[in-house]
């Protein structure tokens, strides 16, 4: 992977959602650029997102979470597969979507824990 580097202990202590709605953001740089046409930046956002896939795998791995690893190396795989597939706008808005979700829900849990504190 290129030069792009990331504090994996800070990683760890973000939630599931918090991770995969990071990850969506990469995701979603990845689609973007390919629609765009701009090979350079599809290329770095896919190389972001899978490390980011990568360093939530190694959260997951050994904890009470780990029932996620399925979902997260499915997702990591419908991810690779838009590039490679030759169907990728139907299928890069299910992925778009589906990554949302996530977001939302790490919004939602930490405007929670802001009105608890």
């Amino acid at each position: 992977m290129g030069e792009y580097r990331f504090d994996r202990a800070r990683w760890a202590r973000l939630t599931f959602n918090e991770q995969m709605g990071n990850i969506g953001s990469e995701v979603g740089r990845a689609i973007v650029a390919h629609r765009d046409g701009d090979a350079l930046r599809e290329e770095r956002a896919v190389d972001r997102a899978i490390d980011l896939f990568s360093a939530t795998v190694e959260v997951l791995v050994g904890t009470e979470y780990s029932y996620r690893l399925k979902e997260v190396l499915r997702a990591r795989d419908e991810f690779l597969r838009l590039f490679f597939d030759g169907t990728f706008e139907g299928d890069a808005v299910c992925i778009e979507r589906y990554f949302m979700d996530f977001a939302y829900m790490a919004r939602a849990e930490h405007y929670a824990n802001a009105e608890e504190t």
